[in-house]
């Protein structure tokens, strides 16, 4: 099986979770309700991402950015064609 990476731009308190845009066209932004303290924004992140790509969350590997907005996630098991990220 084939592993994607994906560069995420976390929006943490937001009201609403979701795909939220790009940002500077190099990373996907993630609107998070989820605040980014003790990891938080972390966990909610990769809650999203497992249920929006149907994967359990060990599927989804935080790379790096563990401490800042900007992040790169591992997707395991999934392709970079088999993406299916709405347009943003």
């Amino acid at each position: 099986m084939n592993n994607c990476r994906l560069q995420i731009r976390v929006l943490p308190n937001a009201k609403h979770e979701g795909w939220a845009g790009m940002w500077n066209n190099t990373h996907y932004k993630v609107a998070l309700r989820a605040p980014a303290v003790d990891g938080k924004a972390n966990e909610a992140l990769i809650d999203f991402l497992a249920d929006f790509f149907h994967l359990p969350k060990r599927a989804i590997v935080l790379v790096s950015g563990q401490t800042n907005r900007c992040k790169v996630i591992e997707i395991q098991g999934l392709a970079q064609n088999e993406l299916q990220i709405p347009n943003l």
